[in-house]
């Protein structure tokens, strides 16, 4: 009884399509974008040339992209959740 219960309470989320891989890179770069100015302790790890960023390095791209991602996927959820992306 329970176990069904729990079934039938997940989410319907949407599956992979175009719109969601916009989304997701949309949140991504925009994310990159904010870290980019907003870290201010940069360049204490390995270093990768990001479009000739100096300084960007990998624990800073790490961190963006996963907040990216957090905020991506909560968009794709609540947009499917909605209605606004099928």
């Amino acid at each position: 009884m329970i176990l069904q219960f729990l079934l039938g309470a997940a989410p319907h989320t949407s599956t992979w399509s175009f719109q969601t891989a916009i989304i997701m890179l949309a949140s991504n770069l925009l994310v990159m974008v904010i870290g980019r100015y907003a870290i201010q302790v940069r360049g204490l790890g390995p270093s990768i040339p990001v479009a000739g960023l100096k300084g960007f390095g990998l624990p800073e791209l790490l961190a963006t992209t996963s907040l990216g991602h957090m905020i991506g996927a909560g968009i794709i959820i609540g947009a499917s959740s909605t209605g606004l992306i099928a």
